[in-house]
Formats: C-alpha cells, sequence, structure tokens
C-alpha cells in the first residue's frame, strides 16, 4: 500500500496526509478546506483528499500537540506549533515528498491522467460504438491490462 492512489475514492496512506499536512502549516495557518484546496494545487489535482482524511488527521495533530485550532469566525483555523515545527525539520530530508507525481518524484508521467482519458474513450465507445467497436476495445482492454501486470514482473524478475 506504499504507492500513492489519490482524488475520489483513492486511498493514500494516512503518513502522507499527515506529512502534506504539517508541511502546509509551515508555510501558514489554514483551515481545512484550504488544506484540501491547497494539496489539490501543488499535485495539479491529481489529488484531491476527502474531508474524511484532513479532518481526523488535524484532530490527531490537535491530540499530539503538533498543532493548534483556534475558532476565528466560526471557522477551526489551524495553526503548527512549536513542536510541529521541530518535528518537521526533523523529518524534512527523511520522508518523501507527499506532493511529487505518485511518490516519483521527476517520473514525468501523469498515469491518472492518463487513465482518466482511457476511462472517457471507453465510456465513448460504449456509448455509441457498434457491437464490433465494443468487442475489440474489450480486447484492447484485455491485452493492455495483462500487459500492465507483466511490466511488473519484468521489473520484480530483475
Amino acid at each position: 500500500m506504499g504507492r500513492r492512489r489519490g482524488g475520489r475514492g483513492g486511498r493514500v496512506p494516512r503518513g502522507d496526509v499527515r506529512l502534506a499536512v504539517l508541511l502546509l502549516l509551515a508555510d501558514e495557518p489554514m483551515h481545512g478546506y484550504q488544506l484540501i484546496q491547497a494539496i489539490s494545487d501543488r499535485t495539479g489535482g491529481r489529488w484531491t483528499p476527502s474531508p474524511g482524511a484532513i479532518y481526523p488527521t488535524i484532530s490527531q495533530l490537535e491530540d499530539e500537540g503538533l498543532v493548534s485550532i483556534n475558532a476565528e469566525a466560526g471557522r477551526k483555523l489551524v495553526t503548527l506549533t512549536d513542536a510541529g515545527r521541530q518535528l518537521i525539520e526533523a523529518q524534512r530530508e527523511a520522508r518523501p515528498d507527499p506532493f511529487t507525481d505518485h511518490g516519483r518524484p521527476g517520473s514525468g508521467v501523469d498515469l491518472r491522467g492518463l487513465l482518466e482519458g482511457l476511462h472517457g474513450a471507453v465510456r465513448e465507445i460504449g456509448r455509441n460504438g457498434t457491437d464490433a467497436q465494443v468487442a475489440s476495445a474489450g480486447g484492447i482492454l484485455t491485452e493492455a491490462r495483462r500487459a500492465l501486470y507483466l511490466i511488473l514482473a519484468q521489473e520484480e524478475d530483475a
């Protein structure tokens, strides 16, 4: 589960959410919604954590004394404490950047975007394609899945 998935329906390891929140708060205090938006912005929309991931993380960080929460105009402003800053500095070099593309700096490949494009094409064929086109698309998808698993098998053998 060390690989990052994100956005709608995807799960990101809890440590990534935690680290992302701490790093953002090191720059400035934010509200929960601002944290969600900032993560989405920093990842080019590839990772948009849900409120169900952000708010429990904020509560946990508060329990650990790493952030403080202050009510401001009916909203809760989250601020990094001195203990939180010390933790970030101590871990900055040891932990991967949670904002990089799928945890792989410099990969330059947006697999999520490519998959979304593929999904759109398959949906169009499903809606408007002939029986022969749908059958052909099914064969291509089956072969693509097989080829992707072969890539992983080759990496393991190497």
